[in-house]
């Protein structure tokens, strides 16, 4: 029979990738976070947090939260609520998350985004550019 085998694995094969792909959880909409603090309050714990992680480099959540302690920033409560505060700031694109694994072992870091400063000569460039970009104003003689 030409149904007998193949068919009955690819339904099978079907029927598995649809029911694994269906019971994953959902990733955490990191825009929706609640910082738990008024607005004014979570930019500046934000712009500390975002201080201390762009002087040390990646850190790990327990390392945060150590450099934390001897910042003494004034409005996180614990750790879990500097943890809420990183996923606010994530949801912000403040912050990015990267995975570094080393064996079979998995750290998660925390690390700013690179900026891009213009210095003088960039914004020279783009002057020049933007000079040189204008149309002329000579009109094209006609040939009869």
């Amino acid at each position: 029979m030409w149904f007998g085998g193949g068919a009955v694995r690819e339904i099978g094969g079907v029927a598995t990738t649809f029911v694994r792909h269906f019971s994953r959880e959902r990733a955490v909409n990191v825009r929706k976070i609640n910082p738990r603090v008024t607005p004014q309050e979570a930019s500046s714990i934000a712009e500390s947090l975002y201080n201390i992680i762009k002087q040390h480099g990646p850190l790990s959540v327990s390392n945060t939260w150590n450099q934390v302690k001897e910042a003494s920033i004034n409005g996180l409560n614990s750790k879990t609520h500097m943890k809420i505060m990183l996923k606010w700031m994530r949801g912000r694109n403040m912050l990015k998350l990267f995975c570094n694994r080393v064996g079979s072992t998995k750290k998660f870091l925390h690390c700013t985004l690179p900026e891009e400063p213009q210095t003088e000569q960039s914004k020279a460039a783009l002057e020049l550019q933007l000079q040189t970009e204008k149309p002329s104003m000579k009109r094209k003689k006609r040939i009869k």
